[in-house]
């Protein structure tokens, strides 16, 4: 009987472990499928409706060994199974815009229904696939909301040819083991074609800059896109100017003044096509402040005075998924959080704080802690948990009393570590 359960256990764990050990090559091509789709909702539901497959790029940007997403962020997630057996063969999680216009928009206007225009790129299947579009319900288990089937003997994806070439900025080698970036020029006119050109260096050295990126060099391939349209510059609602760019960008998103977002994600997407690319920075021609970024999604910057600061902070939520740790009264899209623990890893409700860090603050620290007088403007302080962050005044709390995702200070400790476990997910 000893015998018989221990050949069932040994037997659940090879299980266990052949699940987790996909082999890209025999499930994949190295190439990849962008799915296209509609998100249309409001803050009582949503539901997805597929546009279109497309072969984005005869290359996989990303890694051929980890392709189960093994970082619990975001609220949605893309999830590819095998359609004969139901085996998960790829997930990445990601944040969408359509969340943040939930939590806005939608909250204050009774009703108020949008369209949002959303992408996955997952590796090319060589069986067929049910592609699941996944979010998590109120405990914060994903649950799949809607399916698309996907077989490449009967389906073939759209595919155009680029509609421009990339510029290779940085090129440190194989993408299969490298954190592909690629920098979009947004709002450049037909006569900015040099500032587009120093720009591009500029954003690859601010890029490059800040810790973790700076010891990480060596790990990033950077590309550059580009297209001149007609006008210099970027639609800002605010100041009454409407401009037709690249990628149909705009400040004042959800009524936000400096929040400069694009919901053209297919345009953008389109743009790309035949870079290699994990990660996206949208660098605009603009010398007004703001920017913005989303997990997984995309990364803004003005081109302007802070920018040097600005990108690696919005870096720190396209790339890392980190939260905001500075406080805005009139912003209301976190309240969610004061009664379940967070899934961003730099702030916490305390609901569970053993699951955050309270592993590496130091024995004796009081949670709540109070800060650090007399700190330097880059110093972040001793480790602890203090209240303010998540843009709540009360009730929710961050690791140091400075960070970059805070006041433009250095990375504290915790979002390090979260960085630097991302940057894992795409070398090794």
């Amino acid at each position: 009987m000893r015998n018989t359960l221990l050949f069932v256990f040994l037997a659940m764990a090879v299980s266990a472990m052949c699940q987790d050990n996909v082999r890209f090559g025999e499930w994949f091509k190295d190439s990849t499928l962008r799915v296209d789709y509609i998100r249309t909702g409001n803050l009582k539901g949503d539901k997805c409706g597929l546009r279109r497959y497309v072969l984005q790029n005869d290359v996989w940007a990303g890694s051929l060994t980890q392709l189960l997403d093994p970082i619990d962020n975001g609220e949605y997630r893309v999830l590819v199974k095998d359609a004969a057996t139901g085996r998960d063969l790829y997930s990445r999680c990601y944040n969408t815009l359509f969340e943040e216009y939930r939590y806005t928009i939608a909250s204050r206007v009774r009703d108020s229904v949008a369209e949002f225009e959303e992408v996955v790129l997952v590796p090319m299947p060589k069986k067929a696939v049910e592609i699941c579009l996944q979010k998590r319900d109120a405990k914060n288990s994903f649950y799949t909301q809607t399916k698309f089937h996907f077989d490449p003997a009967a389906f073939r994806p759209e595919r155009r040819l680029p509609e421009k070439k990339p510029i290779s900025l940085v090129d440190n080698g194989d993408p299969h083991k490298k954190i592909d970036v690629v920098i979009v020029a947004e709002g450049y006119g037909r006569k900015d074609s040099r500032k587009m050109k120093k720009d591009f260096e500029k954003f690859t050295s601010y890029l490059l800059a800040q810790e973790p990126f700076k010891s990480r060099a060596a790990d990033f391939n950077v590309w550059g896109v580009g297209m001149l349209m007609n006008e210099s510059g970027v639609s800002d609602p605010g100041e009454g100017r409407y401009v037709e760019s690249a990628v149909g960008s705009s400040y004042n998103t959800f009524d936000m003044d400096r929040y400069l977002m694009t919901t053209k994600l297919f345009r953008l997407h389109n743009l790309l096509r035949g870079v290699p690319y994990d990660h996206i920075i949208i660098m605009a021609n603009c010398d007004t402040y703001g920017g913005g970024a989303i997990y997984n999604y995309y990364a803004f910057s003005a081109v302007q005075e802070m920018s040097g600061w600005i990108l690696p902070h919005e870096l720190g939520h396209s790339i890392g998924g980190l939260a905001d740790e500075y406080v805005e009264d009139d912003t209301n899209y976190n309240q969610r959080y004061v009664d379940r623990e967070p899934l961003e890893p730099n702030i916490t409700s305390l609901v569970d704080f053993d699951k955050k860090w309270k592993s590496i603050v130091p024995e004796g620290t009081p949670i709540p802690t109070q800060p650090v007088e007399g700190l330097g403007r880059r110093e972040n302080g001793p480790v602890g948990a203090y209240e303010g962050a998540g843009y709540l005044q009360k009730g929710c709390y961050r690791p140091c009393t400075q960070c970059m995702m805070r006041n433009y200070a250095e990375f504290c400790p915790v979002c390090m570590k979260r960085m630097n476990e991302v940057f894992d997910l795409y070398v090794k």
